[in-house]
């Protein structure tokens, strides 16, 4: 007798339209997107983070629809929302609004794109100086079934982010990246590929690009703070923490509730109040060899598991 095979039941993905959901463009969509949980969902993509976010900025006769801060270097971001296929018009005050603010990041989030203004921007980004960075976005919302819309964000066009890096380090350091830094790549491209093939069911968001740098950062929905994981090969371990960037309510809320946060991550945090409470973190190490690639899986799984009780501990209180 042969066996039954099982089909497991699939939905089917269904588009919807934007204006179904955002029937105004200023009054709807920005609104909805200048929360934090939303623009983190765009900040991921893009890989970056922001702060002192504002709507509806003057930016002389007119109103620029979201401006902000990147976290890393407080240079202004700036976008601008169209639900519509791109078009001459909204281009023009994509270019005033970032002159106006003297802008370094600019974001133009659309519901369809022409090709000429695909080109455009790609230009912007070959040749603005690399301390300015164009975004072209399609926006999209998707379901299954009845399921409530989700966004997805798709980017078009981006500037070159590994150039930029390359470009970056050879004028800090009077060369390309050292081989230290690449070797902390190496070990961020590697942690990301275990991930996927030893946690498939991983709550973890790991969409940024590895860099060659000793941290690699995971948004969980607020811009707020973030989960960082750390490799240290000078103090010898490794790391994960909750990074707080200058919200000292924030950070005392968790601080009010410490005990239990202590003992759901394990009893080992540092809480740390960095000089004149620009930041805070809530750090765990684990002392190791970062550079001994031998034990590079064991502690890719410590980093993966400290990261998803983080996710878990403090996405319930936000």
């Amino acid at each position: 007798m042969q066996p039954t095979t099982i089909r497991p039941r699939l939905g089917s993905l269904k588009s919807v339209k934007l204006r179904q959901i955002w029937p105004h463009e200023a009054h709807d969509f920005t609104q909805w997107l200048g929360r934090d949980e939303n623009l983190a969902l765009l900040c991921e993509e893009l890989e970056i983070t922001v702060e002192n976010i504002r709507m509806e900025v003057a930016s002389g006769r007119y109103n620029a629809d979201i401006v902000a801060e990147l976290s890393t270097s407080k240079r202004v971001v700036i976008i601008e929302n169209q639900l519509e296929t791109t078009d001459h018009k909204h281009l023009g005050q994509l270019l005033t609004y970032a002159s106006a603010h003297d802008a370094s990041v600019i974001i133009w989030n659309v519901s369809d794109y022409t090709e000429e203004h695909r080109q455009a921007i790609d230009w912007f980004n070959q040749h603005m100086p690399e301390s300015i960075s164009f975004f072209l976005v399609k926006v999209e919302l998707w379901q299954i079934g009845d399921s409530l819309p989700a966004p997805k964000f798709n980017v078009i066009c981006q500037p070159n982010n590994w150039a930029k890096t390359v470009v970056r380090a050879s004028r800090e350091e009077g060369s390309g990246p050292s081989d230290l830094k690449l070797l902390q790549q190496r070990f961020w491209n590697g942690f990301k590929e275990w991930v996927q093939h030893h946690r498939p069911q991983s709550q973890l968001r790991l969409g940024r690009t590895p860099r060659p740098q000793h941290w690699y950062d995971i948004s969980f929905g607020t811009s707020k703070a973030n989960i960082a994981l750390t490799s240290n090969s000078r103090e010898q371990r490794i790391g994960c923490e909750l990074y707080i960037r200058r919200d000292a309510n924030f950070y005392r809320h968790l601080e009010a509730d410490k005990a239990a946060i202590d003992q759901a991550l394990g009893n080992q945090l540092e809480w740390q109040d960095l000089p004149d409470s620009t930041a805070f973190r809530i750090v765990k190490y684990h002392a190791c060899s970062p550079l001994d690639e031998a034990q590079w899986p064991t502690y890719f799984a410590w980093l993966h598991d400290q990261a998803e009780i983080f996710h878990r501990t403090f996405r319930n209180r936000l």
